[in-house]
């Protein structure tokens, strides 16, 4: 974990580090998706999602930005703009530092503290990650893993679900056991076929090092997210050691083979709704399961399944179908271990303003749900990891949603609040390099969030 490690479109937005933003009117839904999908899977189509900057440059960039007199800004904001603005500056965050303080609802700007400057996110990444998914699979969409038979063997078939578990083999390896016995047959190879995916490779900014501890290399199977270098094996063997407790006799060793379309099916296995998966790998900032969604999303957009394949659709369903500003926005990975990876706090604040929005509340809803709570056990915001648990943030406690983002160098934290009167507060911070321990970082970063909310006045 990196947490331990189309319809008619405005011109005039918002400009990271500017005031104003004008959002794009134009209607979500699975009839627009699939025309995103495939515009971007056919180059032709493509060309008609493509628009004019919808962001042109309207406001200050300068440090420390604040709503200014003549913005209609109540008290209680100002005051919360003045106690960032000294509390950005805690020695704790060092001195690069980047945040952004959206009013959802009125879409104002009402704080801005380096916005525009693109740092290294770290798990912040995985919320462009998760939009891209659901936008073009959708939220319903599920995962297959089959197992089909030929030419003496029992082939399982990798279709990228990355919470496969050993029950859902189980279930398999019985189905299978029962089409064997009833063919007469009760000996036979067995082989997995992971051939979804391109070969694993390193991402820019990675290292071997990374494996398997941080971030098993990619696959399209695995079982129980076993962290080993080759998870398609591994759940093959898993396969085969079950089909042998149920008197199948295997035949040899595990080994690869693509399936032929004259393979006959023999079970099959879909997994929980993307909704449910994007919750999962919110809450506890996994991974594995980013990487894997980033190559389900360029496969379903009908790019190549690797890391460039992803990114690239990441970037085209930000800019092009929810018009989200990708100035020095640089990512190379879908989970965000990248230490080449670039993103603006204004970025991810625009991100996240999205999830309050009615019109994508369909599509985008499980990222809201999936965003830890300040004090919720079990996530990455959860007492187990020290958060919220400062005098200051204390008092934030269930009032703050957000996700974190954690590495060596890096860390941030970006989310979204309600004031007293119901109304949205989105904000992201992001700091690098500060050189003051871990958990003092995440204390302060925890205060800005609980000075967003209010309680910390």
């Amino acid at each position: 974990m990196s947490n331990s490690a189309e319809e008619t479109q405005e011109q005039s937005s918002f400009v990271p580090g500017g005031r104003r933003r004008h959002r794009r009117a134009k209607q979500g839904g699975p009839g627009v998706r699939r025309a995103v999908v495939l515009a971007m899977a056919v180059p032709m189509a493509s060309a008609a999602l493509a628009a004019p900057s919808a962001f042109a440059a309207t406001g200050d960039n300068a440090k420390g930005t604040t709503a200014g007199a003549t913005d209609a800004v109540d008290s209680d904001d100002q005051q919360m703009a003045a106690n960032l603005d000294s509390r950005v500056v805690d020695q704790r965050l060092g001195s690069e530092v980047s945040g952004v303080v959206l009013d959802a609802d009125s879409d104002e700007t009402l704080w801005d503290h380096n916005g525009s400057t693109a740092l290294m996110p770290a798990s912040n990444a995985k919320l462009a990650t998760s939009t891209a998914a659901l936008t073009v699979m959708g939220p319903n969409h599920r995962f297959t893993t089959e197992v089909v038979y030929g030419d003496g063997t029992l082939t399982l078939v990798g279709g990228g679900d990355r919470t496969l578990n050993s029950d859902d083999l189980a279930e398999l390896a019985q189905t299978a056991v029962a089409g064997l016995r009833k063919a007469g047959l009760s000996t036979v190879k067995v082989a997995v076929d992971d051939s979804l995916f391109a070969a694993p490779s390193l991402a820019e900014g990675w290292n071997e090092g990374y494996y398997p501890d941080s971030v098993a290399p990619v696959r399209a199977l695995v079982v129980d997210g076993r962290g080993v270098q080759d998870t398609s094996v591994d759940a093959g063997q898993t396969f085969a050691d079950l089909l042998a407790k149920d008197g199948v006799t295997v035949d040899g060793d595990v080994t690869r083979r693509t399936a032929s379309h004259s393979d006959v099916p023999v079970a099959r296995h879909r997994s929980a709704p993307l909704s449910d998966i994007v919750k999962l790998m919110l809450k506890t900032s996994d991974n594995n399961i980013a990487e894997t969604l980033l190559r389900m999303t360029a496969l379903e957009a009908g790019h190549p399944a690797t890391f460039e394949g992803g990114t690239e659709v990441v970037r085209q369903v930000l800019s092009r179908y929810y018009g989200v500003s990708l100035d020095n926005f640089e990512i190379h990975d879908g989970s965000g271990l990248s230490r080449s990876d670039r993103i603006p706090a204004a970025t991810l604040a625009q991100i996240l303003e999205l999830l309050t929005e009615h019109r994508y509340a369909h599509t985008l809803g499980s990222i809201l749900d999936g965003l830890p709570v300040a004090g919720e056990a079990g996530s990455t915001l959860g007492p187990e990891w020290g958060r919220f648990d400062d005098p200051n943030s204390q008092c934030a406690v269930g009032k703050v949603q957000a996700k974190t983002g954690t590495l060596t160098g890096a860390v941030a934290l970006s989310g979204l609040t309600r004031t007293d009167d119901g109304e949205w507060r989105v904000f992201s911070f992001v700091e690098n390099n500060s050189t003051a321990a871990p958990n003092a970082i995440k204390d302060a970063m925890d205060g800005l969030a609980a000075t967003v909310n209010g309680c910390w006045a």
